[in-house]
């Protein structure tokens, strides 16, 4: 099966290599033109003397398993947030909020690049994720009393809109839709890199500052956060018809807290640009 995502495609890529190699045997009924699932029960061989060893079988991605590694890395995610919330001194909370974006952002782009699930990068990422986020609220939280506990609420709450509204196929990932939105988040993470190297030269662009372009900025990053919850279910779902083996439910994991994060600081700033200036 083609798909112009190309992350989905190294990971097929990366599966097919892994059937040419003998892991995991073709199914029965695999019809022309798609890949072969890979069988959820191991086939029988007969064994004894004279009879070659039964190849190994691999188990196929399941949407069960990317809805528990899902909530595995949230929990891992909630937990460190509120572990740093709680012990960490005050006068740490900017080195953990540098030091946690800049170590996230290297795992989170080794994990995307990389060819093959790893559940360790994976996990470590939410670990970092959690530092960074722990970090940054409680520094919002200091500043605006509750705001964090209703940025939670609006991004779970829109995050399941659009889970409801893909389910009803309302929004569909078409292969143009998916080629836009990858120009589109390329273009603002472009954006938000250069706004940030400028930043540390004293370069003040008014993206970040609660000015109204900032506050319309913001808006944008939500609704392209939102709407890349639908690649990341068109994935989920393409990945288990192409009988992607069971870790890379990791990586489809991965996707959605990803996305819940930067939806989660897009909607913390926009409540903190309402609510008054930093």
């Amino acid at each position: 099966m083609k798909t112009s995502n190309p992350v989905l495609a190294r990971l097929g890529q990366a599966a097919d290599r892994e059937r040419a190699a003998g892991y995991a045997q073709p199914g029965p009924y695999g019809q022309p033109g798609y890949p072969q699932q890979y069988q959820p029960y191991p086939q029988q061989y007969p064994a004894g003397p004279g009879y070659p060893a039964a190849p190994p079988t691999v188990t196929p991605m399941t949407l069960d398993d990317v809805v528990v590694k899902t909530v595995t890395l949230l929990g891992v995610l909630g937990a460190t947030a509120a572990a740093t919330w709680a012990v960490l001194p005050d006068e740490l909370l900017g080195l953990a909020w540098i030091g946690g974006a800049v170590v996230g952002l290297v795992l989170g782009l080794i994990i995307s690049f990389s060819r093959m699930a790893n559940p360790a990068l994976v996990i470590a990422y939410s670990i970092v994720e959690g530092v960074f986020l722990g970090a940054v609220s409680k520094t919002f939280n200091t500043l605006y009393d509750g705001i964090v506990l209703q940025a939670v609420v609006a991004t779970f709450g829109v995050f399941f809109l659009m889970a409801m509204l893909y389910k009803s196929r309302v929004i569909r990932a078409t292969p143009k839709f998916a080629r836009i939105m990858i120009a589109i988040m390329g273009g603002l993470f472009a954006v938000m890199l250069i706004n940030l190297v400028l930043a540390l030269f004293g370069v003040n662009t008014h993206l970040r500052d609660g000015s109204p372009l900032a506050i319309g900025f913001s808006l944008v990053c939500i609704v392209v956060a939102s709407l890349s919850f639908v690649l990341d279910f068109a994935n989920i779902e393409n990945g288990v018809r192409m009988g992607l083996p069971q870790r890379y439910s990791w990586t489809a994991a991965f996707g959605i807290v990803v996305g819940l994060v930067w939806l989660y600081l897009e909607v913390l700033r926009l409540l903190s640009y309402l609510q008054g200036d930093d």
